[in-house]
């Protein structure tokens, strides 16, 4: 176990950025629930920062972690940010010894804590400016905010070498590398996917948000076009209005069954280990939640052919890979379906790829080895 600052004296981190504790949305939860509870095992004091607005019991305690409930403006775009900005204002007159943020985003707030002299780091994770829900002012702001993260922040934070070398070459700035985790799972009883009317390895699944840069589009019109009799799971949704999502639930077709937000985590992970194959389509980000989950399930996977999705997969060792078009989602659909052998094989084989890399112990104690280098600065 990782050395704390002194017996009597734990380091105390205070973290920003994200919806809450124990609430889990996306990713930076996840993130922040599995950290912080490793953190107070190790003899840290670790402080949340939540959005009021989502709890309706406040508790100031939950498993030894501190939680404090801050308000903000509810609309579609500012929330967050309006969120993050009065956290920050708190944490930094807190006596908290690091701040930790998550999310790009967030980075013209080190402003603040250059000011007050606290030290910080932030996870800045993938390519928001990238994404085609922001345009114009919007992708233009992520581009600025990532980039003030690497000035105004003392350490940033990569889930992936590939982003790694992305800041570096766009920015000027290095950055320390520290995986997002998974739990290597194999729920054996598929009854709790009986609900949807299919059987284990009779679907592919697709599991994320849908919105353009995950590509469920081009995933679902390709396998609409492929020669499989299978169904296609889609798992997820979006929380408002949107022409594009709603263009694709109305896709009219027996094999595609559409789940909405699958919010039970054991009825999740039944969902990946039963599908005959997982597939991947986002495109911005490096270490991606989703995928990293379908490994630890023992998935078939098959991605999107991007350097990220590659660095995960170690290129060809856990999955095979489509080029962004429907003609090559059918093509590989179709490959899939005639070789069921090769695919047995993927799906024995992917949980190998949760090395120490993606274990989350190993992650508590490299983010705790730079929150204490910070802390001793």
């Amino acid at each position: 176990m990782t050395q704390l600052k002194s017996n009597t004296n734990p380091l105390k981190i205070a973290i920003i950025g994200s919806r809450g504790y124990p609430y889990v949305y996306s990713g930076y939860e996840t993130l922040i629930r599995e950290l912080s509870e490793r953190l107070v095992e190790k003899g840290c004091e670790v402080t949340v920062y939540c959005h009021r607005s989502l709890f309706k019991e406040k508790p100031a305690h939950v498993n030894g972690i501190k939680l404090v409930y801050m308000p903000t403006i509810e609309t579609k775009s500012l929330s967050q940010f309006i969120h993050s900005f009065l956290s920050m204002c708190h944490a930094v007159v807190s006596d908290a010894d690091v701040v930790f943020a998550v999310n790009a985003a967030n980075g013209p707030f080190g402003l603040i804590s250059k000011i007050f002299r606290k030290p910080t780091a932030i996870n800045v994770d993938g390519l928001e400016w990238l994404r085609p829900k922001w345009k114009g002012l919007g992708a233009r702001y992520f581009k600025i905010a990532a980039w003030l993260s690497t000035i105004l922040f003392d350490q940033i934070i990569n889930d992936s070498e590939e982003m790694r070398k992305v800041y570096l070459n766009i920015f000027k700035k290095e950055s320390v590398v520290i995986a997002y985790g998974a739990t290597i799972k194999k729920p054996e009883d598929p009854s709790l996917i009986h609900q949807w009317l299919i059987a284990p390895k009779e679907y592919y699944l697709v599991v994320g948000r849908m919105i353009p840069d995950n590509n469920a589009d081009i995933i679902v019109k390709g396998f609409l076009a492929s020669n499989s009799t299978k169904k296609m799971v889609i798992v997820g949704d979006v929380f408002y209005k949107d022409n594009y999502a709603d263009e694709l639930k109305a896709l009219k077709d027996e094999r595609l069954v559409f789940t909405g937000y699958v919010n039970d985590p054991e009825v999740l992970a039944t969902l990946y280990h039963h599908c005959y194959v997982y597939v991947h389509g986002h495109e911005f980000g490096g270490t991606n939640p989703t995928m990293i989950k379908a490994m630890a399930y023992g998935c078939a996977i098959l991605a999107l052919n991007t350097v990220f999705n590659k660095e995960m997969l170690n290129n060809d060792s856990y999955g095979i890979y489509f080029e962004k078009n429907q003609i090559a989602i059918r093509q590989q659909i179709n490959h899939a379906d005639q070789h069921p052998k090769e695919i047995k094989k993927l799906r024995q084989n992917s949980h190998l790829g949760i090395t120490d890399k993606y274990n989350w112990d190993c992650i508590a104690d490299q983010y705790l080895e730079v929150f204490r280098r910070l802390a001793e600065k």
